[in-house]
């Protein structure tokens, strides 16, 4: 049976977690992705910052987000934003979403049958 998930990355680049929490949001993608599930990945809030961090090709996590840009659907426009992260999101071709005002809509994930993990 497929799974509908979505992928939600909070965690900031400034904390100390916020690798591994990038890290295990990324691989549980893959593996959904793997899967052959259907997948979304959202960056919000400060996870915006991940963006510019992880489109760089020496950054370890590179090849990993390469691997999953057809999963990307998108960085919340407000939290871009308010995180200094609107024209690295713009640059690296992802979309910014505003279902909800500015902000990306997790209704939207929940009416669409999706199970929101956040990370």
């Amino acid at each position: 049976m497929q799974q509908k998930v979505a992928i939600v990355i909070l965690a900031d680049t400034t904390q100390s977690d916020g690798l591994g929490r990038v890290f295990n949001a990324l691989m549980a993608a893959k593996e959904f992705k793997d899967a052959k599930d259907d997948v979304q990945v959202i960056f919000t809030g400060a996870g915006t910052k991940w963006i510019s961090e992880i489109t760089k090709p020496e950054h370890n996590l590179h090849a990993v987000y390469t691997d999953l840009q057809d999963t990307i659907v998108g960085a919340c426009s407000f939290c871009a934003g308010a995180f200094g992260a609107t024209d690295a999101v713009k640059n690296s071709g992802i979309d910014l979403l505003e279902e909800y005002g500015s902000n990306m809509s997790f209704r939207r994930l929940a009416q669409n049958g999706y199970q929101v993990y956040t990370f």
